[in-house]
């Protein structure tokens, strides 16, 4: 029976009536994770830390590590559960370099919507599941287009660098943009590439002939415009190695 109201008479004025605190989820490995990859999308790498995940679930930090050794263990956990938004084809080593060109940007793609996880990435060593799971696809689908095995394994390991460099500067210049106030990444590339132009063009032509020649070309395409030619560069190499 309710003690507040009984038998549809309300409660008193005088009497405050206590809702029910929710109930706390267990605590958890996976929780953890999707706790600490939300401050880490909301907040940025910096704020990411034991105590700040125990904070947002309202409890001690040493609860913790019952379920996650510290801080490392924590970011490789969260780095694996992004990879596993990666979607992968079945391998189809005669079509190997649109594969991989598809695999490069859909990581690519990825690590964007997370900005600062791929700060955690580039000291990462791939031992997670997801992690696993994306080097047997493209370690396999280099050996099954032709590659020896020590060939290929370098090849991924560039690859892999390549995407998630160019990612980690995207991350840089996403922390510039919230710091600068600005909230179009449009405007401030606009910006920051206006300061860069107005800054060569001061430069000494006799000193820096084709730098101050050729500054609208220096400029002129953006970030996704670079990586994929990056990105061709790299598949271009790899072709040649293949028998």
């Amino acid at each position: 029976m309710d003690r507040e109201r009984t038998e549809g008479v309300p409660a008193p004025p005088w009497r405050k009536s206590r809702k029910p605190a929710p109930p706390k989820r267990q605590l958890s490995q996976e929780l953890i994770v999707e706790t600490g990859l939300r401050i880490l999308d909301a907040e940025g790498l910096d704020a990411l830390s034991m105590r700040r995940v125990a904070q947002e679930l309202d409890t001690g930090p040493a609860s913790l590590y019952a379920h996650v050794a510290n801080k490392e263990e924590l970011l490789e956990l969260v780095y694996d559960q992004v990879l596993g938004e990666i979607q992968l084809p079945g391998r189809d080593p005669a079509r190997w370099k649109e594969q991989l060109r598809a695999y490069a940007v859909e990581v690519h793609r990825v690590l964007a919507r997370h900005t600062d996880v791929a700060r955690a990435a580039l000291a990462n060593i791939p031992t997670g599941e997801n992690s696993i799971r994306i080097g047997e696809f493209v370690f396999g689908l280099l050996i099954e287009a032709g590659m020896a095995p020590r060939q290929a394994s370098m090849a991924m390991d560039r690859l892999s660098l390549y995407v998630v460099g160019d990612a980690y500067e995207g991350s840089v210049h996403y922390a510039r943009m919230r710091a600068s106030g600005l909230s179009d990444q449009g405007e401030y590339f606009e910006h920051f590439a206006g300061q860069i132009a107005a800054y060569y063009r001061e430069l000494p032509p006799d000193r820096f002939p084709m730098v101050s020649k050729f500054i609208d070309e220096l400029i002129a395409d953006d970030g996704e415009d670079r990586f994929l030619y990056g990105l061709e560069l790299l598949l271009d190499g790899i072709e040649a190695r293949m028998p």
